[in-house]
């Protein structure tokens, strides 16, 4: 293991917090009681947290608190139990359970930190709350615009044309030359078990796909299982992204101005074919305090360089 990484360290706390709509989130808390209050957000959306210890804070300098967003992970109802009303899960959801979140733990401001979804997340709250938000550290920089879902869940068919082909054909033939991602969502609502699974199994081939070329590209089911995790996290996910994020277009970049004043580095991987680097050049580019760091051998799922740039960034904010 890199030196660079800090020791091990694990929850101190944990707990289930009740955001209505039957919803209750898992929450966990890990470090220094008394340090610099952060708060990690997960992918997907739908990925869950980890819930392993991690290495990437100093246990002595950060409060971090990770939490399931709704109907994943911990968090209850889950998403595999079709049961489970997918009408009370949106952004506007996500933000309002963190800013609860917060509350409830008695934190008056905090550290952001979100990659991928968590990154289109983590944007948004800042811009919704800028004075609870001390620095922001932002790999893998989504902002979730129609032009990212197209190039993500279509584009990228130019260099995985035998895959996305496979991909199109995972969904009813008088929907193929449609909204694909609409499609999906809709198999994923199917009462039937075995066309769920096998609508995710298609979803996740294609990701697969488009992060095979990376170093650490490994696929999200090594033996082709599609457990509960899986399912919820490709419901979850068509959800979200059949109705753009119920965001406007551009919307985080047209805020952008919201954001200044926060510290923050901005870090993606070069090779990251999913989520092209121009994303991330662009949001630098209007938010004067943040720094971008182009990671050459990492990909979206990252490398050890990235994980060391992350520790930095992270390090670089903890006496702030």
């Amino acid at each position: 293991m890199a030196d660079f990484f800090h020791p091990e360290t694990s929850p101190y706390d944990t707990g289930f917090l009740d955001v209505g709509d039957g919803n209750r989130i898992y929450y966990e808390q890990l470090g220094n009681p008394e340090g610099k209050p952060a708060v990690s957000l997960h992918g997907g959306p739908g990925t869950g947290g980890s819930h392993r210890p991690t290495r990437f804070w100093d246990p002595q300098a950060y409060r971090v608190v990770r939490f399931d967003q709704r109907n994943c992970g911990y968090s209850t109802p889950h998403a595999s139990n079709p049961a489970a009303d997918m009408s009370v899960n949106t952004t506007e959801h996500a933000l309002s359970d963190m800013e609860r979140l917060r509350e409830h733990l008695g934190i008056k401001k905090w550290l952001v930190n979100g990659g991928s979804w968590g990154a289109t997340l983590a944007l948004l709250y800042a811009q919704r709350h800028p004075d609870r938000v001390s620095e922001m550290v932002i790999p893998a920089v989504t902002m979730t615009r129609p032009e990212e879902l197209d190039w993500l869940y279509r584009g990228v068919r130019r260099i995985f044309p035998e895959a996305w082909e496979r991909f199109r054909r995972g969904v009813p033939e008088a929907e193929r030359d449609g909204n694909l991602l609409a499609a999906y969502s809709r198999l994923m609502e199917h009462p039937d078990r075995s066309v769920r699974e096998q609508a995710a199994a298609d979803w996740l081939a294609w990701e697969d796909a488009v992060i095979s070329l990376e170093p650490n590209g490994a696929p999200h089911s090594a033996d082709g299982t599609i457990d509960d995790t899986l399912l919820a996290f490709v419901r979850i996910c068509a959800h979200y992204y059949s109705h753009g994020a119920w965001l406007a277009p551009d919307q985080v970049l047209r805020d952008v101005g919201k954001l200044a004043g926060i510290p923050a580095v901005l870090i993606h991987g070069r090779q990251d074919l999913g989520c092209p680097v121009q994303t991330a050049w662009e949001l630098s580019q209007a938010w004067p305090d943040a720094r971008l760091v182009v990671v050459e051998d990492a990909g979206h799922t990252g490398s050890t360089a990235m994980s060391r740039a992350v520790i930095e960034a992270i390090d670089g904010f903890a006496a702030r």
